[in-house]
């Protein structure tokens, strides 16, 4: 049944996330990020078949990424809903026989092997942490722009602002790709395709989008200003935010350290985002 608190204005906009997001796990199928918003969406407006269908959609995409445990666990949330639901019946017994068969393969100290390569990861992370270098995405830009022969050198340097975070910026600093663009190096659109498919973060036509500024206003403006990246909306404990960087893990330590809700990151046109943050911070 559909929530009795929901009155016309928030339906219309539970309505238009949906249409939203149907577009994009069209394009981007094993997107479970956007398919969890979906199926959050579905579920306030009292849709269960819909929310039963996406719920089998997210195991499925699960399972083609090989994360088994994550999948058993989205089945077995339709399972409580519908107990005799056979298709996943047979899909969770599919992958108990594959788990079993994997274990019957696997060496003696396999699990010891694992343990010890998971210590030493946490121990590098540990290192790069401690070393406490600004990670704002350059390295990850100038590897996909530069090394991969899209654009020169001289024009990833043209391009590329460093920050200065000793200083409030008064405006919305425009981005690397949208300054590629400007320039007329490397146009918006092929920008922001790469970096979608490079990062795995779904695209998001925010200006198709009712942005929430008093949502956005509740973040700090000199954050937002600086890296450029808007959140938009909030769906249940986790907000959206839109980027034209999804390589700036500074941007998303900053932002993370202004609310205790999860982010889910999204690519989005720079223009769109400079012009709602112009709006939500004047």
């Amino acid at each position: 049944m559909a929530t009795a608190t929901l009155n016309s204005g928030e339906e219309a906009q539970l309505l238009q996330t949906i249409g939203m997001f149907v577009v994009i796990v069209h394009s981007q199928p094993g997107d479970t990020q956007s398919l969890e918003i979906l199926k959050e969406a579905y579920s306030k407006l009292g849709r269960e078949e819909d929310v039963i269908n996406t719920s089998k959609r997210i195991a499925q995409a699960y399972l083609q990424q090989g994360q088994l445990s994550s999948a058993i666990l989205e089945y077995e949330t339709v399972l409580q809903r519908r107990p005799e639901d056979n298709d996943v019946r047979q899909a969770l017994k599919q992958i108990e026989d594959k788990a079993s068969s994997a274990v019957m393969q696997a060496p003696a100290d396999a699990v010891t092997s694992t343990a010890v390569s998971e210590s030493v990861i946490l121990r590098r992370k540990a290192k790069a942490k401690a070393a406490d270098e600004l990670d704002d995405g350059r390295k990850s830009l100038y590897k996909i722009f530069v090394e991969s022969k899209i654009i020169t050198a001289g024009d990833f340097d043209l391009c590329w602002r460093n920050a200065d975070l000793t200083v409030a910026p008064t405006d919305v600093i425009e981005p690397f790709v949208q300054l590629l663009h400007e320039k007329g190096i490397h146009q918006i659109d092929k920008s922001l395709r790469l970096l979608s498919e490079k990062s795995r973060v779904a695209y998001l036509p925010l200006d198709r989008y009712d942005v929430d500024m008093d949502l956005a206003r509740g973040f700090p403006a000199d954050v937002c200003r600086r890296w450029c990246v808007l959140p938009l909306d909030r769906m249940s404990k986790a907000i959206l935010v839109a980027t034209a960087n999804p390589f700036n893990q500074e941007a998303a330590k900053e932002l993370a350290e202004a609310t205790t809700h999860r982010l889910l990151w999204y690519v989005a046109q720079p223009v769109d985002i400079v012009n709602n943050l112009r709006k939500a911070f004047r």
